[in-house]
């Protein structure tokens, strides 16, 4: 089949393209030594054939190590961590019970073959006819212009979308399968497809099958280097190289002045150096997640949380939580209440005199900071003023994906894996579980540049960020897991820590929820049903974008919007139907409602003026811990 319009010869690296945000210039691949006039023809074939060789050597080599590392393992893993047999039994199970649905989507799928296939036709005769089907918007697998003007790569293209959205679309539709099951099913469909996409093979994607005639495999060679690399450094499990080494914590990231000016074996508290002659009073004590490292707020100086914070006159205070290993293995979730939140508030008071700061609480640190207040409530314990939430859930019935990680037999797997690794959950294991939640973008993207292309990954610094995992103490991630995640306890009225029940419904502080539209990991749905939990008065906000740049946007940077509803109805869609749409950052308005809970403008405070004495520089030591 001839294409009619011949793509002009061009490696990926002559094509332009947009630099993240943040990163630096992106990385050279293989260079071509020739660049044949059709595009696809090789440009040497004797150190095509040698390359090849390579090639071949090097996979001898993979597979063999792959073996020798899976044997290792038998006994000692689950052979179906996810239990995605069991989900896809029910499937089968429920498609035999009713085969109906199965023949028609079937039917279905054929007529759209035939449709392709006719278009296709006349395309080749040279009429201008529409798609079948094209990609969804953001969809930036299919960018490179042979996916359009190549008709072998268009037909390609179309039949995988076709194949692709009549998968999931069926899988979605069969009956009988119980919602949680059914759910499971349509997450591990979407894997599937995203991992059988034409992109993600040298012959079918037109951008790396050009690198590789143009440099004569080269590519391919230096693409196998990386993932045996990246397979040594995972110790046996793929650890995707997302970013370039080139950041170092407190060096060229994290850089906000400051002190610590407490430590316990959980925690290290942060204090940063005022940027005003005057602050608030009242200081503001943030708990990050621990499933990530805290210098997510302070990256550089143009989207520094922290620095935008100390700017408008706030004493800040931010939790740095170790990275466990294996001697806090039976660490609890309440051990991160009181060792955590609990000793940092009697932190904050001994370097401030004041004893009820603003608290923030990100991702997981919000959802222990809810459970914190209902605790402290339960006990009339007023040392916190109000309480600000990140992309924070209280309430999981409408969780995300993350859900479908979360049923009896994935979490007995899971104990049995955190068992063997000596009571701890590997951070890459963790990266994998949130890595599949955005398969396209956060693996495949990356399996196409490091392994098919050869290319080093750019320089970048959330990508880093994202990279720089952290292990979970087994008695807390499965508390976490089992109580909040499957049960929803904490919203029921239903969870108990330290011999209290806890009910949200006595916290009366003030509260801001932020959440972001496009949130996978705390969607904004979830995050709404929290204005319904508390007893006192909840500002709601839902910015643009997702949940880390729905969080991070500087006003500087001019980006997204946030829409805000001073009436809080039963659902977040009636919600928003009276929302007022706002240009920029949301942190403005935070900053408009935080303001008034933070007392009179004293003169700055530095670190060390209190009865803590610092025990060291800013951004710390437990931030620099590394996981394995």
């Amino acid at each position: 089949m001839e294409d009619p319009k011949p793509a002009r010869a061009q490696s990926s690296r002559s094509r332009p393209r947009q630099p993240k945000e943040g990163a630096a210039p992106e990385s050279k691949g293989p260079e071509a030594k020739a660049v044949p006039a059709s595009g696809y023809a090789i440009a040497d074939p004797a150190e095509f054939a040698s390359n090849m060789v390579r090639v071949g050597q090097q996979s001898q080599k993979l597979l063999a190590d792959y073996m020798k590392r899976q044997a290792e393992k038998i006994g000692k893993e689950p052979l179906d961590p996810l239990n995605i047999g069991g989900a896809f039994s029910d499937l089968l199970a429920a498609m035999a019970n009713n085969p109906q649905p199965m023949f028609e989507a079937t039917y279905a799928l054929w007529n759209d073959y035939l449709t392709l296939w006719e278009r296709t036709a006349r395309k080749l005769m040279g009429e201008t006819v529409d798609p079948v089907v094209t990609p969804t918007a953001g969809d930036k697998r299919f960018r490179d212009k042979d996916w359009q003007e190549n008709q072998v790569f268009d037909f390609i293209k179309q039949s995988y979308l076709l194949t692709a959205n009549w998968l999931q679309s069926t899988v979605g539709n069969i009956e009988g399968v119980e919602p949680a099951q059914a759910k499971r099913i349509r997450f591990y469909t979407k894997q599937f497809a995203d991992a059988m996409a034409p992109t993600n093979f040298i012959l079918t994607n037109p951008e790396v099958l050009r690198l590789t005639m143009q440099t004569n495999g080269e590519n391919l060679v230096k693409g196998l280097d990386h993932l045996l690399e990246d397979l040594d450094r995972g110790q046996g499990q793929l650890a995707i190289r997302q970013t370039a080494d080139a950041f170092r914590v407190g060096e060229n990231i994290a850089l906000s002045p400051g002190k610590v000016i407490f430590r316990n074996e959980l925690v290290e508290l942060l204090q940063y150096d005022p940027s005003t002659a005057e602050v608030y009073e009242r200081p503001l004590l943030i708990f990050p997640p621990w499933i990530n490292k805290f210098y997510i707020l302070d990256l550089r100086k143009e989207n520094s949380f922290i620095k935008w914070l100390t700017e408008h006159g706030y004493t800040v205070f931010v939790a740095s939580w170790v990275n466990p290993d294996r001697r806090l293995a039976q660490k609890t979730f309440e051990d991160y209440m009181r060792d955590g939140i609990f000793a940092c508030l009697d932190a904050v008071e001994q370097a401030t005199g004041v004893r009820d700061p603003n608290v923030v609480g990100y991702c997981i640190g919000g959802t222990l900071l809810a459970s914190t207040l209902a605790y402290m409530a339960a006990g009339n314990d007023n040392r916190i003023n109000s309480a600000t939430f990140w992309a924070a859930q209280a309430d999981f019935t409408e969780a995300g994906d993350l859900s479908v990680f979360v049923d009896d037999a994935q979490l007995e797997a899971l104990q049995q894996q955190m068992e063997n690794a000596g009571g701890v959950l590997s951070g890459g294991k963790m990266a994998t579980t949130f890595n599949m939640l955005r398969a396209n973008d956060l693996i495949w993207s990356f399996v196409v540049n490091n392994y098919l292309l050869g290319k080093e990954p750019m320089p970048f610094d959330l990508l880093y960020w994202n990279s720089d995992t952290t292990r979970m103490p087994e008695k807390t991630h499965l508390f976490y897991l089992r109580e909040f995640y499957k049960n929803n306890a904490l919203s029921r009225g239903k969870l108990e820590i330290g011999g209290r029940k806890l009910d949200l419904k006595k916290v009366k502080v003030p509260i801001y929820l932020q959440s972001a539209r496009e949130d996978h990991i705390a969607p904004f749905r979830s995050v709404y049903k929290a204005t319904k939990l508390y007893g006192g008065p909840v500002r709601f906000i839902l910015a643009g974008s997702g949940h880390i740049a729905g969080v991070i946007n500087a006003p500087a940077a001019k980006k997204y919007q946030y829409w805000t509803n001073d009436e809080l109805p039963d659902t977040v869609d009636e919600w928003q139907q009276g929302a007022k749409e706002t240009p920029g950052s949301w942190w403005p308005d935070w900053d408009a409602w935080l303001s008034k809970l933070s007392g009179k403008k004293i003169p700055a405070r530095k670190p060390g003026d209190g009865k803590l004495k610092p025990l060291g520089n800013a951004p710390g030591s437990y931030v620099k811990i590394k996981a394995q």
